[in-house]
């Protein structure tokens, strides 16, 4: 598995609410760490570069009825021959007010969940 496809399958764990699989997969998360209650609501992974060990994503959710973005570069380890999370560098990113909104309606994020 490479690390854009682990990536992805991490993504799709929090979707899913899979703590022990992230906790797996990455280097220094516990599962008591990562499921602490919330109510995200997981709405599209967007993966915007990946060469290397490096996977740039923005990640969209919806919480408390506020729809956002989560912009990161992460860095994956091989540890034993299997990539791992190791850690990512968050960017302060917003949706603008024409893009596709991420619910995905079709409508324009201003006429939309903005």
């Amino acid at each position: 598995m490479s690390p854009k496809e682990l990536m992805i399958s991490r993504y799709e764990a929090f979707v899913r609410k899979d703590w022990e699989y992230l906790s797996q997969t990455a280097l220094h998360q516990s599962i008591e760490e990562l499921s602490q209650p919330s109510n995200i609501e997981w709405l599209k992974l967007e993966v915007l570069d990946a060469y290397d060990n490096i996977v740039e994503f923005k990640a969209y959710y919806r919480e408390s009825g506020i729809v956002g973005v989560l912009h990161e570069r992460s860095t994956f380890l091989q540890v034993n021959g299997e990539w791992k999370y190791g850690d990512g560098e968050l960017f302060k990113t917003k949706i603008e007010r024409n893009e596709p909104c991420p619910c995905g309606s079709g409508r324009k994020f201003k006429r939309c969940c903005a």
